[in-house]
């Protein structure tokens, strides 16, 4: 039987999808990191944690099998995409209370008028 094979994308070697055997690992000569950085569009920032927050995301990291620093990144990505979702909501929410009650003032118009 034949396996299939596993798309190549960061979620696939984030998970280990695609391996984590030491036997196929090498290290990359004359890396650009600028250019890494600027392909994968990141930044450098520096920031202050508490020293038991940074311990908790290496453990959690270290149980999923990804670095500290990718985990905190996907944390943060999360967060602003659930922020975003809810902000849009409430957005939406408000329009169609502000069209509905503008709909119903037309209606008690015409209804006078």
């Amino acid at each position: 039987m034949k396996e299939s094979k596993i798309e190549s994308t960061p979620e696939a070697w984030e998970s280990g999808d695609l391996g984590r055997e030491e036997e196929f690992v090498r290290v990359a000569e004359d890396v650009d990191s600028n250019a890494i950085d600027e392909a994968l569009e990141l930044r450098m920032i520096s920031i202050r944690l508490q020293k038991s927050l940074i311990e908790d995301f290496k453990m959690i990291a270290k149980l999923n099998g990804i670095g500290y620093q990718p985990l905190i990144r996907q944390v943060l990505m999360r967060f602003a995409d659930a922020e975003k979702k809810q902000l849009l909501r409430e957005a939406i929410s408000q329009f169609e209370k502000e069209t509905h009650e503008s709909e119903s003032r037309e209606e008690q118009h015409r209804a006078c008028g």
